[in-house]
């Protein structure tokens, strides 16, 4: 499967369930896959978020996925890809509950985005378009928060400068949590 923006193998396995959407979402028709098993299916959606799932290379991958409800960049109007925020759980990997983002530019090399959820900020390190938990022993407690806060505000730069606020609503992230980890167990 092929991304928008190149991604290394391990960030691409890093990010499967989200890259299975995110490939459909923004290649042209001509270029998505036509298996079936490499496409998100939607379990449900929950407010601001759907539940999904899929089968990249045959493993079961569950993920939550919003969109921001409101995007900044200064300076105003710069152009990029639609961002989004998932939370990604795959079996076969143990992998359980894994926040990261695709922020729609190439990021600036060795810069740390944040993600905040009401109050409490969590640091993000950064490969290309993508953005995952500094620290793998605050992610619990990031997901934690997320399901009992209002609103998720991730901050980044590009590599060109532009700064960017996105912010997500949290409205269905823990019944949207619920439905994922019912069907990844």
């Amino acid at each position: 499967m092929r991304m928008k923006h190149c991604l290394s193998p391990a960030i691409a396995l890093v990010t499967a369930g989200a890259a299975v959407l995110i490939a459909f979402s923004l290649q042209p028709a001509h270029a998505q896959s036509k298996n079936p098993a490499d496409q998100a299916v939607l379990l449900g959606q929950f407010g601001d978020w759907g539940a999904y799932t899929a089968t990249p290379g045959g493993k079961k991958v569950c993920f939550v996925l919003s969109k921001p409800t409101s995007a900044t960049t200064d300076p105003p109007g710069r152009n990029r890809d639609q961002s989004y925020a998932f939370v990604s759980t795959r079996p076969a990997e143990k992998v359980k509950n894994e926040v990261s983002v695709i922020v729609g530019y190439p990021q600036k090399p060795n810069f740390d985005a944040s993600a905040a959820v009401d109050g409490k900020t969590y640091v993000l390190y950064t490969q290309n378009d993508g953005a995952w938990v500094k620290n793998a022993n605050e992610e619990a407690q990031m997901v934690e928060s997320m399901r009992k806060g209002s609103d998720l505000v991730i901050k980044s730069e590009s590599g060109r400068g532009t700064k960017t606020t996105d912010t997500y609503s949290l409205k269905g992230v823990s019944d949207a949590l619920d439905k994922v980890a019912a069907e990844c167990k």
